[in-house]
């Protein structure tokens, strides 16, 4: 039988923002196969784990499941190893890194949403390969920087339509790569908090970061500003800055680690309030803040900017501690109401995106 819809995704060793929008992927088509670069399995839902997965050869490298990062210059040689099988009429990349590169069968529409141009080769370079970065990191990437960057752009002759996760982003992709994009922005998973909430927490006296610890997360920034406040705040999440953040921090800073998702979303709605203070290409995790009932306090750049108001947080302008700790205190003057919250984030559910998506494809593989 003809499958009519492929999936690609970078890779399968986590769940978060992007595997969310994936997982709806799959929603939307049950029975389309996956292609990935890598797969650990049991690490992301049932919904994607339950369809053929097919990988490229860097899932056959030990350790390259944690270690993935290790390998970027050989992603591009991965993604062009995968053949897609299947004689389909769509092709629907979920991609940040190099998965749009497959090259889609004969006679198919290939449609990528992207979720962000490779930021670590273009906007960010410096925060992931700075001087902080080990020498042989430093090295690699200015060594292959050039080849991978134009691997990139030209693997976007292989993609008909350009869907961006936000205005940030479809400004990035006209910038960059030259193309015209439609923006349908992800989604905060009501239903899921909903189902977990409890309608009898209050709120407690800590604030809250849910995050990878990555360079470009900046949760350096708010760690030294709470090391001079000596206010409460606890942090949910680990990643490759784990040693480093925790020698950083003082004894009000509580690194939880990776939690549940039931007690990720208890903890957001007893904070105070929840610190976001990186770049993010839209950001899920303060809506779901906003879901949650609690404010956000944002750096003011990036996604957030399309997704909270002042009724629903505080921006500070500067990337700095004393601007997160300004912010902070501003905060603290500050009554904001749980409907505005509830609100907010209701305008960016899944049946919306979900809608749009499928309305999307239809349009243009018809």
């Amino acid at each position: 039988m003809q499958q009519s819809v492929v999936l690609l995704h970078d890779w399968l060793t986590g769940f978060r923002g992007g595997e969310r929008v994936l997982e709806s992927f799959c929603d939307l088509y049950p029975q389309a196969p996956l292609y990935t670069l890598l797969h650990s399995p049991g690490t992301t839902s049932q919904k994607i784990e339950n369809r053929p997965i097919t990988t490229s050869f860097l899932n056959r490298v030990p350790g390259a499941s944690k270690h993935y990062r290790k390998y970027l210059p050989l992603f591009p040689a991965a993604a062009a190893s995968l053949k897609i099988a299947e004689n389909c009429k769509v092709v629907l990349s979920s991609s940040h890194c190099v998965i749009k590169g497959v090259i889609k069968p004969k006679g198919s529409v290939h449609i990528s949403y992207i979720h962000s141009p490779m930021r670590y080769l273009y906007d960010q370079f410096d925060s992931y390969f700075g001087s902080h970065a080990p020498l042989y990191q430093q090295f690699g990437a200015r060594a292959f920087r050039n080849y991978l960057t134009k691997w990139d752009i030209q693997s976007n002759d292989n993609v008909d339509f350009m869907i961006a996760n936000s205005s940030f982003v479809q400004e990035r992709i006209k910038r960059i790569y030259k193309r015209d994009s439609v923006v349908i922005h992800p989604f905060v998973d009501l239903k899921d908090i909903q189902d977990v909430r409890s309608s009898q927490t209050g709120k407690e006296e800590f604030y809250l970061m849910v995050t990878a610890f990555a360079p470009n997360k900046r949760v350096d920034i708010a760690i030294e500003a709470f090391n001079d406040l000596k206010t409460p705040l606890k942090i949910i999440g680990s990643g490759q800055q784990e040693a480093e953040l925790k020698r950083m921090a003082k004894a009000n800073i509580q690194f939880l680690g990776n939690l549940s998702r039931a007690d990720v979303i208890n903890h957001m709605q007893k904070a105070r309030a929840f610190i976001f203070p990186g770049i993010e290409d839209f950001g899920i995790t303060p809506l779901e803040s906003l879901a949650c009932g609690t404010p956000v306090i944002a750096y003011k750049a990036g996604g957030v900017l399309e997704t909270l108001t002042e009724d629903t947080g505080i921006f500070f302008k500067e990337p700095n501690p004393q601007s997160l700790k300004d912010a902070i205190k501003r905060f603290e003057q500050i009554t904001f109401h749980s409907e505005n919250l509830h609100q907010q984030a209701q305008k960016f559910s899944k049946e919306q995106f979900t809608t749009k998506i499928s309305s999307f494809i239809t349009s243009v593989s018809s």
